[in-house]
């Protein structure tokens, strides 16, 4: 059988099962597009790179698929690297191709040509250059296996030309064997044991849980385990949705912006169980003071993360969801006993201290909008059942401290890299993967307009995306922080002259909401969650309010700013 490249790149698509790309054309990748629409694979026409690799980001969180993007060469790759980073940081598999000048003219200065591969190198967990397209059937099998397996990650593949029009004899590649990569799916069974006899001695135990509990699929595992041992249960921003929010062991999410219980917690336990996390110094605050009495056991499946950040007792190399399952057999042959009565006096003090620094602010009727008390009424009409995207910023906070997550892959932010404009594109991949959910992008009005080119992506395909904008007329998180520690001098944050939201969205087709007042917050969300339409909906809200807790930069995470 005679295929030219850009025909076995359409075949091992499907072959991969891809059903949706997310993508922008250009001059050397004009033969892909012309085979993509022959083919039953959705192609979403994004209006900016960036966008195309957040649009796959969040079909890839919300879809547990790996999430497909194609662009042209030079200027369209480069616009990639954002979303690239965010998705390295996030560990989500991603499959990125790139356009390149034909192989003869590498090196050369030709139009449109740049070393992408070279650029992207510390931010994929692998890329290619396709040098003959002999090799192209093989490298894309490749690249799926590596971005789905082990640690997930994106994986570059950058396309000459040439080798996308030159015809072969196509050959099915065979199974993908790396010598030199072979990730521990299942645990020393001897490290899991040793996990047990110290759940059996602790007397103050914690389970700090992180993404790689979602990545796994292992929520319902997690779940099993801190009942049965009855352990209470912090998350990092990226877990949030491993366990659920409802449960009396939940204590909320732990770190700068982490809840009193949470954070007082970490610092009192004798044992911290830590799966799927990294330990990231947003998490840690001041390293020599986090869980400072405890003993502590790592499980990832990522051998480098483990004693990267923080020293371990008990390190555990393996899938989550696989040393999960085993825990949870080891758990039950120990016999522990009553474990809800060795843990009282534990969960008391919990209790106590949820009951004297609970998440609180006051809103007034006469007063400014809340921006917490928008999040609370978001959570109340949705019953916690929407897919929530956020930017980043105070946005992203007050959505992961007031909107109650019960299952994974409904809470999709970037987390790592912490990457603006994120939220939109993320909403419209997650609605293109669920299209019968309810997704909602919690943007704040400076994060909101770094990618507000989507709209246009959104409204063309006809997806509901709701847009719920804080708008306080600041960068709010910068400015929070130089009202803290930087004698209120507001530099280069306010954002006085943002855009009329309302005639933006109609600018684009879709609809626009205003709430200036309190009681009118539940009737602009009612009105715009229940549209079929892509809904901006502005929320003029109070613009000096802050996030709390909040542990300034490089202190222990007991040293909380409450107020």
């Amino acid at each position: 059988m005679k295929l030219t490249g850009a025909q076995i790149l359409m075949k091992m698509l499907k072959d991969e099962g891809v059903d949706t790309i997310f993508g922008y054309p250009g001059g050397v990748v004009i033969d892909i597009h012309d085979e993509l629409a022959k083919t039953d694979i959705r192609h979403v026409l994004v209006r900016h790179e960036q966008g195309a690799v957040h649009a796959a980001d969040g079909y890839a969180r919300a879809s547990g698929k790996v999430g497909v993007c194609l662009v042209t060469s030079g200027p369209g790759a480069t616009n990639t690297v954002t979303g690239i980073a965010s998705a390295y940081m996030d560990s989500i598999p991603l499959v990125v191709f790139t356009g390149q000048v034909p192989t003869h003219l590498i090196g050369n200065d030709a139009f449109q040509e740049v070393d992408i591969v070279g650029i992207t190198r510390p931010c994929t967990k692998h890329n290619f250059l396709v040098q003959r397209t002999e090799d192209f059937a093989r490298v894309i099998k490749e690249a799926f296996f590596i971005a789905r397996s082990g640690r997930p990650g994106p994986v570059l593949v950058d396309i000459p030309k040439d080798v996308g029009i030159k015809t072969i004899d196509f050959e099915e590649p065979g199974e993908v064997k790396l010598r030199s990569y072979s990730p521990t799916y299942n645990a020393n069974i001897r490290q899991l044991k040793k996990v047990v006899r110290l759940i059996e001695e602790a007397e103050k135990p914690m389970i700090f849980a992180g993404g790689g509990v979602i990545l796994s699929k292992a929520a319902n595992e997690l779940t099993t385990f801190a009942r049965k041992a009855q352990i209470p249960v912090t998350t990092s921003l990226m877990g949030l949705g491993a366990f659920p929010g409802s449960d009396p062991l939940w204590l909320g999410m732990v770190g700068m912006h982490g809840t009193y219980r949470a954070n007082l917690s970490t610092a009192a336990c004798d044992l911290l169980i830590s799966i799927g996390v990294r330990f990231d110094d947003r998490v840690t605050g001041k390293t020599d003071t986090f869980a400072s009495q405890a003993k502590i056991v790592h499980i990832d499946i990522d051998p480098t993360s483990i004693r990267k950040n923080i020293p371990v007792t008990v390190p555990v190399v393996g899938d989550c969801k696989n040393a999960l399952k085993q825990l949870n057999s080891l758990v039950d042959e120990a016999d522990l006993g009553d474990l809800q009565e060795k843990r009282k006096k534990w969960l008391d003090q919990i209790v106590e201290w949820k009951s004297t620094r609970p998440l609180d602010y006051e809103q007034t009727c006469e007063g400014p909008i809340k921006p917490q008390y928008v999040i609370e009424k978001l959570y109340e009409l949705t019953k916690g059942e929407a897919i929530i995207t956020t930017e980043v910023g105070q946005n992203q906070m007050w959505a992961a401290q007031y909107y109650h997550f019960e299952c994974p892959n409904h809470f999709i932010t970037s987390g790592g890299l912490g990457c603006m404009g994120f939220g939109l594109p993320a909403a419209i991949g997650a609605q293109m993967a669920c299209p019968d959910r309810l997704v909602v992008d919690i943007a704040g009005d400076g994060s909101i307009q770094m990618n507000i080119q989507e709209m246009a992506t959104a409204v063309q395909h006809q997806l509901p995306v709701k847009i719920v904008i804080l708008n306080n007329c600041y960068l709010g998180m910068v400015r929070q922080w130089q009202e803290l520690f930087y004698g209120k001098r507001y530099a280069s944050t306010c954002m006085d002259c943002a855009p009329d939201f309302v005639k933006l969205a109609e600018a684009y087709g879709a609809v626009g909401l205003r709430a200036e007042k309190p009681e009118e917050v539940k009737e602009v969300l009612k009105k715009g969650l229940f549209s079929p339409e892509t809904v901006i909906m502005d929320f003029r809200v109070a613009k000096e309010e802050c996030v709390y807790p909040m542990v300034p930069a490089g202190a222990p995470i007991t040293e909380m700013l409450l107020v």
